[in-house]
């Protein structure tokens, strides 16, 4: 079972959608707030495996060479995307090796269009 920490730009309930993995997310943590560099060490500091973020610049902010953490970059955070098409997420978690970075990009959903007045 691995490990998973679902950053404050991920939805919560991300977490029912990845069953055989034990996730959490920073709020369940107590970890509100804390800048990016202070989470992914307090996350390997406490065994965390995997860190998904919605947070598209901490790749260029953090340098994941000699770490455990692997850090998983969702292109949207958008809820019903996301539960939509969430099959990516768990093939990122489960091909990913430590100190690795994984970016998904989850489909976006067709637009509705609004019923034209007569």
């Amino acid at each position: 079972m691995t490990l998973v920490l679902l950053d404050e730009s991920v939805p919560a309930a991300l977490r029912r959608l990845l069953p055989g993995h034990d996730v959490r997310s920073t709020v369940y943590m107590g970890w509100s707030g804390l800048r990016n560099g202070e989470l992914i060490a307090r996350a390997e500091a406490e065994g965390f495996e995997i860190l998904i973020t919605a947070d598209q610049s901490i790749r260029y902010q953090q340098n994941m060479t000699d770490r455990r953490l692997i850090l998983i970059v969702l292109d949207t955070n958008f809820w019903p995307a996301i539960r939509a098409a969430y099959h990516p997420i768990l093939e990122a978690i489960e091909a990913a090796r430590p100190g690795a970075y994984a970016s998904v990009s989850v489909p976006k959903l067709p637009r509705r269009r609004r019923p034209t007045s007569a």
